[in-house]
Formats: C-alpha cells, sequence, structure tokens
C-alpha cells in the first residue's frame, strides 16, 4: 500500500496521449515517436501515455502495440510516468498487453471498458477483477461510453476499487458531471480521477480531480500542463484562463472524430506526417483550413504550412 500511496503523489497533472505516427507507407515511424515524446517532457508534460484512443490502437496489430509500448518505455527512461493504454475489446488481449506493461516497467495500465461488446455491469466487473487479479501494475479504468457504447457505472467501479486496491484510478470521458463527482463519493476522495474530456479539465480539478488526459495536449503540451501546475500552485484564476484560452482549440481538434484533427494539426506543425490508416482518415480540406486558423494562434507553423489548403 505504501508503494501504491507513493505512485497515487506522482500520478497527477497533464499525462499526455500520445498519438502513433505513420509514415506514408503506414508503418510506424518511431523516430517521429521519440521527438514527440521528448518535446512532451521537455514541455513540463507531467506524464506519458500511449496506445490509448488518440493512439490509434484499433489500427493496430497487437505486435505494433507492443513495440510502441516498448519504444516509448525506453524513451521516457522513468523521467515522467508512463501509462500505456493496454485495453482492448478482446478480453485475453487485454490480459497479455497489460502483463507486458508491467514487464517493461509501467506505472500503470490505462485499462478502457471493452467497446462495441456492450457487456453487462456483472461482465463488466468481472473482466476487470480478473485483470487486477492477474497482474501487479496499478489499474486506471478508462471509461468512454461514447465510444465503448456502455457506461462503466459508479457502483461497479466503487466495487472494483473496494476490492481490488490495485484499481487506482480512472480516466472519465463522460459528460455526466453528476457521475463523475459521484465517482470520487463512492471510491473516496484519494481515488485518482482524470478528465478525458477537454472542456471538463480545469473543472474536474475543482472537485478533487487528479488531473486529466487530453488530446489537446498534443498541440499545446504547456499550456495544458500550465493549467494544472498554476491549480497546485493556488492561483485558480490562470488557471481558469488558461481552461478559457484553450478552448477554441479544444473545440475545432473535435469537430471530427480524434485524433484525425490532431494529426492534421500535428502535420502542419512539422511535428509527423499527417497519415492515419483506415478506416480513420484525415479532415476534409475545409476543416482542415479551419485547423491551420485555429492553430496558428497559438503555435508557429512552418511557413509552407500557414496557406490553405484546396
Amino acid at each position: 500500500m505504501e508503494y501504491l500511496n507513493s505512485l497515487k503523489k506522482k500520478l497527477r497533472g497533464s499525462i499526455a496521449p500520445i498519438v502513433t505516427p505513420f509514415n506514408e507507407d503506414e508503418s510506424i515511424d518511431f523516430p517521429a515517436l521519440g521527438q514527440l515524446i521528448n518535446w512532451h517532457i521537455e514541455s513540463g508534460t507531467h506524464g506519458i501515455s500511449v496506445t490509448g484512443t488518440t493512439g490509434e490502437p484499433s489500427s493496430l496489430t497487437i505486435e505494433e502495440r507492443i513495440k510502441v509500448m516498448e519504444f516509448a518505455a525506453k524513451t521516457v527512461n522513468k523521467r515522467v510516468p508512463f501509462v500505456p493504454g493496454t485495453g482492448s475489446a478482446n478480453h485475453n488481449e487485454t490480459l497479455l498487453l497489460t502483463k507486458k506493461a508491467e514487464e517493461i516497467g509501467a506505472d500503470a495500465a490505462l485499462v478502457i471498458v471493452p467497446y462495441y461488446n456492450k457487456p453487462s455491469q456483472h461482465a463488466l466487473y468481472k473482466h476487470f477483477s480478473i485483470l487486477a487479479e492477474s497482474v501487479n501494475i496499478p489499474i486506471i479504468v478508462y471509461n468512454i461510453p461514447g465510444r465503448t457504447a456502455v457506461n462503466l457505472e459508479v457502483e461497479t467501479l466503487a466495487k472494483l476499487h473496494r476490492d481490488y486496491p490495485t484499481i487506482i484510478g480512472v480516466k472519465e470521458s463522460n459528460k455526466d458531471f453528476e457521475h463523475v463527482n459521484r465517482v470520487l463519493l463512492k471510491c473516496g476522495r484519494d481515488f485518482l480521477l482524470y478528465s478525458g474530456i477537454e472542456l471538463l479539465c480545469y473543472p474536474m480539478l475543482a472537485i478533487g480531480g487528479a488531473g486529466y488526459i487530453s488530446a489537446t495536449a498534443n498541440i499545446a503540451p504547456k499550456k495544458v500542463a500550465q493549467i494544472y501546475d498554476e491549480w497546485s500552485k493556488g492561483d485558480y484564476l490562470k488557471a481558469q484562463n488558461l481552461h478559457y484560452e484553450l478552448m477554441e482549440l479544444n473545440d475545432v481538434l473535435f469537430k471530427d472524430t480524434n485524433p484525425a484533427p490532431l494529426k492534421a494539426a500535428l502535420g502542419m506543425m512539422g511535428k509527423i506526417k499527417p497519415v492515419l490508416r483506415l478506416p480513420m482518415d484525415l479532415p476534409k480540406a475545409e476543416l482542415q483550413n479551419e485547423i491551420r486558423e485555429v492553430i496558428s494562434k497559438y503555435v508557429p507553423l512552418p511557413e509552407q504550412m500557414q496557406t490553405s489548403s484546396n
């Protein structure tokens, strides 16, 4: 328990969910991934995550997910906490990937509620309980009803936490703010609650959240991390101002399915090649022009990227 309590103090702030960069032939661009991770750590990001929703895990093979996790773990090199996404719609794949995360020394595993299957609350309890019994790595559950078509109810999560102390937190990509309030009420105020909804990152801190896992950090890692930094220093107004400053960026990055706008934006910034694997694709030209216009207010764009697409 002492180890878990110490870890809980570290797993706070902006844990950035990094995109998986691809080359033009759709192979994984590991040099670009390494540069992104280093850029985040240099920018003040408090933790690194890969192969979560933003990392296009459904477009990767299991072998590729393992390679990305291994590469990221070596690149992070314990400089900040490392929390890879290890969940899938398949129970045995989730076990395999989470065991691999433990093996490579990840600080915790981010495990999504299984998508597409729409399991009952009873089945979800069984899925996560077997996982917790099978590994020693701490688990952060990832509840994203808009992607999974099922909501992990507060009572189910609270029972899991009571029965398995290594289930230490939850990423809530849940627009029901009453729900997320009740998570801390039922699971305890020391339970790690992270926002996965960009416009709730700041409000989540106000109710006792540990931080956030925000896709917007891919574009503006320093400002996203500063919201937590200012909050933790007690400068709530400055944190609030940053929250509103980032709102236009947050909005444009979710006008198409994540991470398509992110990859378009990172391509414009010269950070990656703007490539996704089908069935995902880049946004239409009209939206890309809007993304370019908005992100240019936040980050400098290379000169050749400043003109509109046709």
